[in-house]
């Protein structure tokens, strides 16, 4: 019954920027935690941005003063500006969606993907050197 769909994927050079936008149907409510992952070839997934429903976020060190997740609750829509982007950044990204609600706080930690209760299908980011 809900579905997120990513897009504004693509190819860049190191250095440029792109904005992931994800919109989410098919809730009553706007979910508590949205959020985007990535997973490289050979790589597991690993958790890049949240935000809470009060607007906090926390980011991986990785992408840190780079990347800025952001979102209009209206429209159930979660966005990820990704600046100064390097080779290293090339994934395939996968936003989610998630409630608290019944979970243990390791399972609400933010890079524990035991708070997602859905995922979206994914957009392919490349950065070329």
């Amino acid at each position: 019954q809900v579905r997120l769909v990513e897009s504004g994927g693509g190819s860049v050079q190191a250095g440029g920027s792109l904005r992931l936008s994800c919109a989410a149907s098919g809730y009553t409510g706007s979910p508590y935690y949205m959020g985007w992952f990535r997973q490289a070839p050979g790589k597991g997934r690993e958790a890049v941005a949240r935000i809470d429903s009060d607007g906090r976020t926390i980011y991986a060190d990785s992408v840190k003063g780079r990347f800025t997740i952001s979102k209009d609750k209206a429209k159930n829509t979660l966005y990820l500006q990704m600046n100064s982007l390097k080779p290293e950044d090339t994934a395939k990204y996968y936003c989610a969606t998630g409630n608290p609600a019944g979970k243990s706080l390791y399972a609400i930690t933010w890079w524990v993907d035991a708070w997602v209760d859905n995922w979206g299908q994914g957009t392919q980011v490349t950065v070329s050197s």
